[in-house]
């Protein structure tokens, strides 16, 4: 049975306080980063096999990295021996992956375009394509490949996954390279290449709080934000560590009803996002006491490895919950960011030194300084938001149909009615900051009803 206080708890605070629980009762899993020794007359035991050997700086771990990611991408076309299809969104990660595939073989690339698609997104794809003489498809979405349509016969798999409310574009795009025997993609980049805010919360525990300060003010600067408040999140997060952020979270879904607030700045442990506002009283007290539990586990201390870490497992999970849709659209996806060699090589650099002020994914151009310094001094990035609110406002009815039917609403974990609200503000593009939080109920809602349908077929 799945276990409904967890699910409500992950789409509070995030799913990464919890990495040894599954979506079912009584069930635990094996971290990322960990494997299980089943030894004879002993109790299973789990054993870190993340194998990363830290290097100094930037420079020093670049090459190693730049040698992982292109024995990661070209093993895999090599040993497809024949064409291979790949994404081709215009960004940086899939962007040098299909480079690095080219050099080893013949790619069909793939890229999605609507009325909503980022024009700078479709232009650096199309140059991508005649830079590499990659073959490309460009498929053109409507009104019917917006997400949260859930078409009929759309699969569920064991997981509720982000992916799930984008199938009928997936659908759309992926078909000219259905069949072939690999599909290059460049999920998982943005953790290996890149690290949050969580470096300088990591300065700010190691007691070098001026270097964090100048980095803090000049990041901020850049992008023409105040850096006060930013600075003060960081130095709260540093002050309270991961169990005080946890139990804080817990006093204040203990003492009433959460408002909704604006994005905070900066980087925080534990960050009670929109779903917060949308708990009965019978859900803040079930989550306040599973994140007092979680504050008595053991997790790493430094904010950055925390992070990293935490980053990597959910990226890992939504691979992992493509896996029936890849088989329904027949593409065999691969994850060359996610290998195995390939995040032991980037999480060996510090994450301050992948961090970068002002060029973006620094570990990137450094590594394989052969790709086009067009492409790598990109600081831009394209989103998927304006897809998300016309989704919502076509399939607005029936999604407050579906949340206020899930069994988070029918077991009194959820107030339908707050979500109709936000919901309402978000599909007139009002409540933008909503939207992330709102992806993830209602792909959790859905999956919960194809669950609930399972057991009352078996029964």
């Amino acid at each position: 049975m799945p276990d409904l206080p967890h699910l409500a708890a992950r789409l509070t605070v995030g799913e990464h306080h919890w990495p040894h629980r599954s979506l079912y009762e009584q069930i635990r899993m094996v971290p990322g980063g960990f494997g299980l020794l089943l030894a004879p007359g002993a109790p299973p035991q789990l054993i870190d096999i993340t194998g990363v050997k830290p290097v100094d700086e930037l420079r020093e771990g670049a090459d190693r990295f730049g040698r992982a990611l292109t024995e990661a991408v070209q093993y895999r076309v090599r040993a497809a021996d024949g064409v291979v299809g790949a994404d081709l969104s215009g960004g940086l990660d899939s962007s040098a992956a299909v480079v690095l595939a080219a050099d080893a073989g013949p790619v069909h690339t793939v890229t999605y375009t609507d009325g909503y698609t980022s024009g700078e997104d479709m232009a650096y794809a199309a140059r991508i394509a005649e830079h590499t003489g990659a073959r490309h498809a460009v498929a053109t979405g409507g009104d019917e490949q917006l997400p949260f349509g859930f078409p009929a016969r759309q699969p569920a798999g064991a997981e509720p996954v982000l992916a799930a409310a984008m199938f009928a574009m997936d659908a759309c795009y992926l078909d000219p390279v259905r069949s072939l025997p690999l599909h290059v993609t460049g999920h998982g980049g943005d953790v290996v290449l890149d690290a949050s805010s969580s470096c300088w919360v990591r300065l700010l525990q190691d007691g070098r709080r001026r270097e964090a300060h100048r980095q803090v003010v000049a990041f901020a600067r850049l992008r023409n934000t105040a850096p006060g408040p930013y600075w003060k999140a960081l130095k709260d997060a540093a002050a309270l560590g991961r169990a005080g952020a946890l139990e804080r979270a817990a006093e204040v879904l203990e003492r009433g009803p959460v408002t909704p607030q604006a994005a905070q700045a900066g980087w925080s442990w534990c960050r009670l996002g929109a779903g917060a506002s949308w708990l009965t009283g019978y859900g803040r007290h079930q989550v306040a006491a599973l994140l007092r539990q979680a504050a008595r586990d053991q997790q790493p201390s430094s904010a950055d490895e925390f992070d990293q870490w935490a980053a990597l497992r959910s990226v890992g999970a939504c691979a992992r919950g493509w896996t029936p849709y890849g088989h329904a659209l027949g593409i065999r996806p691969v994850y060359p960011y996610l290998d195995n060699q390939v995040v032991r090589a980037a999480f060996a650099v510090p994450a301050l030194a992948r961090r970068g002020l002002v060029a973006y994914k620094p570990l990137l151009r450094e590594s394989l300084p052969h790709l086009p310094d067009w492409l790598t001094s990109r600081r831009s990035k394209g989103s998927f938001t304006a897809q998300r609110i016309a989704g919502l406002a076509r399939h607005r009815g029936r999604l407050d149909e579906l949340i206020a039917s899930s069994p988070l609403a029918e077991g009194g974990l959820v107030d339908p009615a707050a979500v109709r609200s936000a919901l309402a503000q978000a599909a007139r593009g009002q409540r933008v900051t909503v939207i992330a939080d709102l992806h993830q109920l209602i792909v959790t809602c859905w999956w919960l009803t194809g669950q609930a349908s399972e057991l009352e077929a078996a029964c």
